[in-house]
Parts: C-alpha cells; sequence; structure tokens
C-alpha cells in the first residue's frame, strides 16, 4: 500500500505561481513513476505531468514550458511548480502512484491516488 497526502494548492491569479507538494508514506519501491492529474468540473481527469523513479519526464502539451515536477526519492516526496498559471488551469490537483518504469500518461497505470487539492486561478 502507498499513502498519498498533496499540499499546496490555493488561489492564485492569472500570471501567478503555485507549487505543490506530495508526500509519499508506504511500500515505495523502485521502479516507480509518480505523476500530477487534475480534474475540472465536467471535464475528465487529464495527466498534467509525470516523473519516474529513475527522473524521466512527461507534461501535457498545455503547461510545457509553465509546470515542472520533480522528485526527491530520498524523502519519497513529489512536486509541481506551477508559473504563468492561467484560468483554465483551475482544478483539482491529484498526486498519483504508479509501479511502472516509465512516467506513462496510462491513467490505469497509476494504482494509487491521494485525496486532491484545488487549484483556482482567478482574479
Amino acid at each position: 500500500q502507498v499513502q498519498l497526502v498533496e499540499s499546496g494548492g490555493g488561489l492564485a491569479q492569472p500570471g501567478g505561481s503555485l507549487r505543490l507538494s506530495c508526500a509519499a508514506s508506504g511500500s515505495i519501491f523502485s521502479p516507480n513513476a509518480m505523476g500530477w492529474y487534475r480534474q475540472a468540473p465536467g471535464k475528465q481527469r487529464e495527466l498534467v505531468a509525470a516523473i519516474s523513479s529513475g527522473g524521466y519526464v512527461n507534461y501535457a502539451d498545455s503547461v510545457k514550458g509553465r509546470f515542472t515536477i520533480s522528485r526527491d526519492n530520498a524523502n519519497n516526496s513529489m512536486y509541481l511548480q506551477m508559473n504563468s498559471l492561467k484560468p483554465e488551469d483551475t482544478a483539482v490537483y491529484y498526486c498519483c502512484f504508479g509501479r511502472v518504469l516509465h512516467p506513462t500518461p496510462v491513467y490505469g497505470a497509476y494504482m494509487y491516488w491521494g485525496q486532491g487539492t484545488q487549484v483556482t486561478v482567478s482574479s
């Protein structure tokens, strides 16, 4: 079992920044991948970014150049630095973990999920 706890969501103005954190605990074995998905009201959950334990990354086209995913394997933590935020980034952001080698965008690859943290971008 893996437990995931997100933090760092909140309200930001357009063009602003937020940093999300995800703390993992439990049976954290490598190789693995962790990721951030988001879900806006009335929309499907979508991949934002993912990162493998080896450091390979995968980003959604909509966030490339604005968001940066990183992880600290020693502390079982993952981060999402979000810059140049847009109103369309408003969503609940979920941390996830999967026992896979690559930072796959396949939703079903991630077996464990956090409770989610709300990100709202509005002036």
